[in-house]
């Protein structure tokens, strides 16, 4: 009982942080944010001599709901033209934790996504892109702000990292129904289901706890991607030649977005069970905080109630978290602002969002 209820309401908000595309799931390309932060171990219950700590986390979506704004486009489904994305990422994080205050991590995922439509394979018929690889390795570095021997109840975490371009951002498939006289073409697949993303990011993220009782805690994480790239060169004409339109609006080459995340909630121990109650928010915002934010991206958020239940055994842990949808907008890009100027006709594309998300995972100290 030492530590295993006392401090559990602490630690379910971080056995997983998965987003990703990462992550607002489908068209809106948040990817997967990482299968672990080292608020896994409480610093209490880390000897001066820190130790290992092993994640496994898992996780799937299908987008196949089309949205403009905040409303959603249900004659997509109906007429068969909306676009459905599978997402499944493997996340596997290795955290050094040098003492009850320090500690670091590394993440590597590993994506497999398709996409299916018709409006990329010439509207004929629906067909399938593929990709699947290495996605962007993270590094992150962690610190408890305050002393662990006088912060008892709650305390406050601060990470800061790299997202690295180790993903390929420039995968390709063929696309059908495109070239000369119906031929397939050969081109970068959507974003939504790239690999990466081309830049490397700038992690920060905060994450946060207080105990009421042994049982009954509340939690806090807010995690911000800063990309300072603004463009990875890439073609959004799919093997094609862009159009005058994409040229026009600067959509023709794919943008290297910012990612944020905030989650928030309440944990309740019930013996070796954490379950926990709590919202969280995913953003791929419409500006940058550094650079520039031009190019093809699908901005929009999507808020989500997120129900979990972790289990611990001694040194193992296996958990479960689902959230699901309440809220999505898939908000106006700044290509679209610079079509309204230029034709004075209001402009907003439209993105596929998920339902709910399925993370599944496992933590081992080592």
């Amino acid at each position: 009982m030492k530590f295993t209820l006392k401090f559990l309401a602490g630690t379910a908000i971080c056995f997983f942080l998965a987003q990703t595309n990462a992550n607002a799931q489908g068209c809106v390309a948040i990817r997967s944010t990482g299968g672990l932060c080292s608020m896994a171990e409480h610093p209490d219950s880390v000897t001066s001599d820190g130790g290992w700590l092993f994640n496994s986390n898992s996780r799937y979506y299908r987008s196949y709901k089309h949205f403009v704004g905040n409303q959603e486009q249900h004659e997509r489904i109906e007429l068969g033209t909306n676009v459905i994305n599978h997402s499944y990422a493997q996340d596997l994080t290795l955290t050094r934790i040098f003492n009850n205050r320090w500690s670091f991590s590394i993440d590597v995922p590993y994506l497999v996504n398709s996409r299916s439509s018709l409006y990329e394979h010439g509207g004929k018929e629906r067909r399938l892109t593929h990709s699947n690889g290495l996605g962007d390795v993270s590094l992150r570095a962690y610190a408890w702000l305050l002393n662990p021997a006088k912060a008892k109840k709650g305390n406050i975490q601060a990470g800061l990292g790299l997202k690295l371009p180790t993903g390929s951002y420039t995968y390709t498939d063929y696309f059908y129904n495109t070239g000369a006289n119906g031929a397939k073409t050969l081109g970068p697949v959507d974003q939504s289901i790239q690999l990466g993303d081309g830049g490397t990011g700038i992690i920060t993220e905060i994450n946060t706890y207080y105990n009421f009782s042994h049982r009954f805690g509340l939690y806090g994480t807010f995690y911000y991607m800063i990309s300072p790239r603004e463009l990875n060169g890439v073609s959004s004409a799919r093997g094609g030649t862009p159009s005058a339109k994409a040229v026009a609006n600067g959509s023709d080459i794919m943008s290297v977005p910012d990612q944020m995340m905030v989650r928030m909630g309440a944990n309740y121990g019930v013996g070796k069970f954490d379950l926990s109650a709590g919202i969280r928010y995913e953003c791929l915002p419409v500006k940058d905080l550094v650079g520039g934010s031009n190019g093809f991206r699908r901005p929009g958020y999507i808020s989500s109630i997120e129900p979990g239940v972790s289990y611990r055994v001694h040194k193992f842990s296996i958990y479960t978290f689902v959230p699901v949808a309440i809220a999505r907008n898939r908000t106006q890009s700044i290509s679209d602002k610079i079509t309204t100027q230029l034709t004075g006709v209001n402009a907003h594309g439209d993105a596929a969002f998920a339902d709910y998300s399925v993370n599944l995972g496992v933590s081992f100290k080592l």
